[in-house]
């Protein structure tokens, strides 16, 4: 009762101790180890840094130090360095829609060194020495004279000493360790030009030199071996208001993940997490890998600093986009261009063992990477390198040949708006498995052709054998011609819906109230792809039409309308979504294509495999299968041991 009364009666308001604000402000900046290795970090490649140099010990929780060869803070300025908001980045309200560095609010060191022993040693190029402060909670000390060269170190003892409650909850060191590493290589990624070197109790577990190309670094952090597994992706459509411009390697869809711990994304040299971009490299994936994988992806992206707001998050890793719809256009198209340029049929070995991409370099790995082209901020160093602009005239000067065409504002502002239908072509399979008449795909895909004048076998009516100038290609029938399907029922359904024929008698399908309920939300649905219901009774409903190639070939409409609903249920998708188009019709196209075990005659071989040259993303099927594989001749000299 009297706890009650306690809590409930009136407290005057007051004015909070400077201590309890910075370590309340500290809980929003600093959570980990890791949290304070990324701020002192980005403080040195705004202070123009070409060489920083990261030190932990038992993981970041005991020390951290982070060290610099940047401009350096001149010995009067070093008490405001530990002041709260109290920054040299931003001067008006105005810069808050102009920011082009990391840091700009001017909290993070006093946050710092509310909830640890933090020493600032520092010297600018004007000095003769060095100077140093130390700070412990609220209290900073006399500034003093010292030794050392050009530039900041800044050292972090004893993390969360006075706050033992947000100290018990760190991991153990390994996993501090980890997450700080993590940190050091998203910003290292993000600013080849800049040096990095990391040592963890002593040893050097990561060495990165100065002036590597965007993808030399790309390569150094996520593992050489992953090179040819990587496809550039560049779109520009910048200019001094509007637009951005990017870049990137994203990975086959061999090499999906089962998290998405291999998608790095950075925005003007910020690492980011942001929704709009990620869903735009799933759709770009969409029906090339398995549902619940990740591809792999390094995106690094340069807009008008005025066209994104970057102070929506504490920590700085969300952003808010002026023009999402802009970015997530631009984005998908430039991810989709790189794949539908590339042979995306994985090796049998790839298959086999289902070859996942390293996040990470092992400590014991060697830097550096397979040569590529120039990078962001080749020749600069320092902050300059991570500024705006500083990627586009990259672009510019380098990818442009390698481009699949430049992407213009007006160009990617309509494609945001919807995808434009793909060119038809005309099938050509006799037969009784012959695909439907109205059917149509997308062409465009490169990829190695089957050699002219060899036979195709077929292997237990399920396989097809032939081969390319790789090796020897195996293709699942049924998965090919699934993706044929899709593509043919999506070209011809984004022109008109498709053909329907009324059954003689209506087809009855069990429904559930709930299905019942949705039948109304599924009808434009139904009607795009010529199927017409209605609810018969409680647990009922009746389909009177019914798509005509799918009737020609057998399918049970109960059967089609069962699972729909069923699916609709489980994966909770949207009547109207584009989700909802792709499911129907990937079950369409499955419930069609030829089965394994159906034998095909030699002129169906023949055009299965020719379709599989012109239908877009033909190496997997609509669920994210692969279609193909290949057994390279390498793999097959190793498996006779001819190497």
């Amino acid at each position: 009762m009297h706890a009650a009364t306690d809590a409930t009666a009136r407290r005057p308001i007051r004015a909070l101790p400077d201590l309890l604000v910075n370590q309340i402000a500290a809980g929003e900046v600093v959570e980990r180890p890791a949290s304070v290795v990324k701020e002192l970090v980005e403080n040195a490649i705004d202070a123009g840094a070409s060489r920083v140099t990261v030190e932990l010990e038992s993981g970041g929780i005991e020390l951290i130090r982070v060290s610099d060869d940047g401009r350096g803070i001149p010995a009067a300025e070093l008490p405001l360095a530990l002041a709260p908001h109290a920054t040299s980045k931003i001067e008006r309200a105005d810069d808050l829609d102009q920011i082009g560095t990391l840091g700009f609010r001017g909290e993070a060191l006093a946050s710092i060194a509310s909830v640890a022993r933090v020493t600032i040693r520092s010297r600018t190029a004007e000095q003769d020495g060095a100077a140093e402060v130390h700070a412990e909670g609220a209290e900073a000390g006399p500034v003093q004279p010292a030794a050392g060269p050009v530039g900041t170190s800044v050292t972090v003892r004893n993390l969360f000493f006075n706050t033992p409650a947000r100290r018990k909850f760190l991991r153990t060191p390994q996993t501090e360790q980890g997450r700080s590493l993590d940190a050091v290589r998203d910003l290292a990624m993000a600013h080849p030009a800049v040096a990095f070197t990391a040592r963890v109790d002593g040893r050097v577990v990561l060495d990165l030199p100065p002036g590597q190309s965007a993808r030399e670094r790309a390569l150094a952090i996520l593992g050489p071996e992953l090179g040819p597994q990587l496809l550039e992706a560049s779109a520009d459509s910048f200019d001094d208001a509007r637009g951005l411009a990017l870049w990137g390697l994203v990975g086959l869809p061999a090499i999906a993940r089962a998290t998405n711990q291999a998608q790095h994304v950075f925005l003007n040299g910020r690492c980011i997490r942001d929704k709009t971009v990620q869903h735009a490299i799933k759709e770009a994936y969409r029906g090339l890998i398995e549902p619940g994988r990740h591809p792999t992806a390094v995106l690094m992206l340069e807009m008008n600093p005025g066209a994104v707001d970057v102070n929506v998050h504490p920590a700085k890793v969300e952003v808010r986009f002026r023009d999402p719809s802009l970015v997530h256009s631009a984005v998908l198209r430039a991810v989709r261009d790189a794949l539908r340029g590339a042979d995306l049929t994985p090796t049998a070995g790839q298959a086999s063992r289902g070859f996942e991409a390293r996040a990470i370099l092992p400590a014991s790995a060697s830097p550096g990477g397979p040569a590529g082209g120039a990078g962001p901020g080749e020749g600069v160093t320092g902050a300059t390198a991570s500024r705006f602009g500083g990627f586009v005239d990259y672009f510019r000067r380098e990818v442009p040949e390698r481009a699949q065409g430049d992407i213009s504002y007006e160009a990617i502002r309509a494609a945001a708006s919807g995808p434009a239908p793909p060119a038809p072509i005309e099938p050509a399979m006799t037969g009784p498995h012959a695909a439907p008449e109205e059917g149509s795909s997308a062409g465009g895909a490169s990829m190695p052709v089957a050699l002219p004048a060899q036979r195709i076998l077929q292997v237990h009516n399920s396989y097809l054998v032939t081969q390319d100038e790789h090796g020897v290609v195996i293709v699942d029938q049924h998965a090919l011609h699934e993706r044929v399907m899709f593509e043919q029922l999506m070209a011809r359904i984004r022109e008109a819906p498709l053909e329907s024929q009324r059954l003689l008698t209506p087809a009855v399908v069990p429904a559930s109230e709930r299905q019942l309920e949705k039948l109304a939300e599924f009808a434009p649905l139904l009607a795009r792809i010529g199927v017409e219901a209605e609810a018969i009774g409680p647990r009922a409903l009746a389909v009177h039409a019914f798509p005509t190639f799918l009737f020609s070939r057998g399918v049970d409409p109960v059967e089609l309308l069962t699972e729909l609903f069923e699916r609709a249920e489980a994966d909770g998708f949207a009547p109207g979504s584009e989700a909802a188009l792709h499911e129907v019709l990937d079950m369409m196209a499955c419930k069609a294509a030829v089965k394994a075990g159906d034998r095909l005659s030699e002129g169906e071989l023949a055009e299965l495999l020719r379709l599989r040259e012109e239908v877009d993303r033909s190496s997997n099927c609509p669920h994210g299968r692969p279609t193909t594989v290949r057994l390279t001749i390498r793999e097959l000299e190793k498996l006779f041991k001819r190497t």
